[in-house]
């Protein structure tokens, strides 16, 4: 019986990794959308354009709790500049997040004080556009901006300070009191009064393309071919998931959404321990498992999203193409072909903006 093992794995491994390829299975054809129908419908689904003033910019991201106004916007920018925060004084929120690189850093995993890597390996997320979104983080754990702004200078491999820490050093900064106090009145500078000030920059930090003169009605903003993955993002599902102003961060979910037989098949021949033991389409690097260790994951912010390889929360994946390519595998269960790739590609370029100087 042991001879017939074999080829029966081998068969099952042939077999089941083309049924499991969805580009064997029958695929409807992507609708052709005119400009103004592509526009309505994004429109309708709530993809609109970032504002363009400061008062509508208000609109979109203010914070009752914590109002944005110039003077604090102008705090919060130096100190998200200033390497005062961290412990030893040689890292900013900036290192980090870039703002000239797509608001992050373009490494797998970031780096802290002392060169200390993340030891779950997490790949930064941008800080452009991210008070549009509905949660920070890669498991979504902080409410907003400000709350996230607290987050790594308390970190031991990142900043490494306390709230305390924080609150005596800038107390002894008679620029930083006297500025401190013209934001906020009078009294000592607190922790939470940091996290308000960078968190009212961060606000302002949204960035347009040439998608949103699209979506004012500029037929020729984008290409052709921008037009087509467009169309595909908005008719295949990926808009499910990322949308809004944002294009991303509105919601928490499981990835992947599906696996395939092939896959398991395919792994009793795969010589990559790391990737036998992902539950992942790549290796695991750090073993990050997302919300409560269910495989749940805020959603990226796709704006931008050009400039801020490599990808997924350990940066696993260095080319964007690839992104897609596992994205519509194993999220839409319809694995796209080059050329949808290609145009899907060439939409998302079009997400690639500067930060509107408000």
């Amino acid at each position: 019986m042991k001879t017939f093992v074999l080829p029966i794995v081998i068969v099952l491994f042939v077999v089941t990794t083309i049924l499991s390829l969805p580009s064997f299975l029958p695929q409807k054809e992507t609708a052709t959308l005119s400009d103004k129908a592509l526009r309505e419908k994004a429109l309708k689904g709530g993809m609109t354009p970032v504002p363009k003033t400061w008062e509508a910019m208000l609109k979109a991201v203010d914070n009752p709790k914590n109002p944005v106004t110039r003077e604090k916007v102008s705090l919060g920018q130096q100190l998200f500049f200033d390497p005062v925060l961290s412990k030893d004084r040689t890292v900013s929120c900036a290192t980090c997040h870039k703002l000239e690189e797509g608001g992050d850093d373009n490494l797998p995993t970031a780096i802290g004080i002392k060169g200390q890597a993340n030891p779950h390996h997490l790949n930064s997320p941008t800080v452009l556009n991210a008070a549009l979104a509905k949660a920070q983080f890669w498991d979504g754990r902080a409410k907003d901006v400000e709350e996230q702004a607290g987050g790594p200078i308390q970190v031991p491999f990142e900043m490494g300070m306390t709230p305390k820490g924080v609150e005596e050093r800038l107390n002894a900064d008679a620029g930083y009191v006297a500025q401190f106090q013209q934001v906020f009145g009078e009294g000592n500078i607190t922790f939470e009064k940091v996290r308000d000030a960078i968190g009212a920059y961060e606000r302002t930090l949204l960035t347009r393309s040439a998608y949103d003169r699209f979506l004012e009605g500029d037929d020729n903003a984008i290409s052709p071919a921008a037009k087509r993955g467009m169309t595909l993002f908005l008719t295949k599902g990926c808009k499910g998931c990322h949308t809004g102003m944002s294009v991303g961060g509105q919601s928490i979910q499981k990835f992947p959404l599906r696996r395939y037989f092939g896959d398991y098949v395919g792994l009793l021949f795969e010589p990559d321990v790391k990737l036998k033991n992902s539950p992942f389409p790549f290796p695991n690097e750090g073993g990050f498992l997302g919300k409560d260790d269910r495989l749940r994951f805020r959603v990226p912010i796709l704006r931008n999203i050009t400039k801020t390889a490599p990808y997924f929360h350990n940066g696993a994946v260095d080319k964007l193409e690839e992104a897609v390519r596992i994205m519509s595998k194993y999220q839409l269960g319809n694995e796209f072909t080059k050329e949808q790739i290609d145009d899907v590609v060439a939409f998302l370029n079009t997400l690639e903006g500067s930060v509107v100087g408000y």
